[in-house]
């Protein structure tokens, strides 16, 4: 019997926000660590970090809901305007931008995007269930979480 050989699927998926906050206050919540203030199912744990916050080079994982673990390390970071992480699963891996642009008006918008490459079978199909729209409706989520945050100092709770 002859072996399917496989065949790599990618995905680019991408979304803008408006965070009515400016990008110095935006910035530093988009870290493993300060992500708990904000986002009631974030489960991250640092691995690597000198601050112990997001940083060049910094080394976390995660085991999000529905999820296998993922390896993340920050490969871009420029302070108040972008950061950058590279995410591996087993099935996986993902380039993950996140740029910020201060709208001069006292409001950023982020610009959040995915490139997903599967390394297997389960990759592919992670791929197939993955569009657009389902990264859209994450992104939107996590705008109204961000902009909350931002105006109250409260997590907006999941069945808010």
């Amino acid at each position: 019997m002859e072996k399917e050989i496989f065949k790599a699927r990618r995905l680019v998926v991408s979304c803008n926000q408006l965070l009515n906050f400016k990008p110095e206050k935006v910035f530093p919540l988009l870290c493993p660590q300060r992500e708990y203030e904000w986002i009631e199912s974030w489960r991250g744990k640092i691995i690597y970090s000198e601050s112990g916050f997001a940083e060049l080079d910094c080394v976390f994982s995660t085991e999000l809901p529905g999820t296998a673990e993922e390896i993340w390390i920050t490969d871009r970071y420029v302070e108040n305007k972008r950061i950058q992480f590279i995410r591996y699963s087993p099935s996986r891996v993902i380039r993950y931008n996140i740029t910020l642009t201060d709208n001069n008006d006292g409001t950023t918008t982020a610009r959040w995007e995915q490139t997903i490459t599967s390394l297997n079978a389960e990759g592919n199909s992670y791929i197939g269930n993955f569009s657009n729209a389902v990264y859209e409706k994450l992104i939107r989520a996590l705008e109204n979480m961000l902009n909350h945050y931002l105006a109250t100092g409260e997590m907006l709770k999941m069945d808010e």
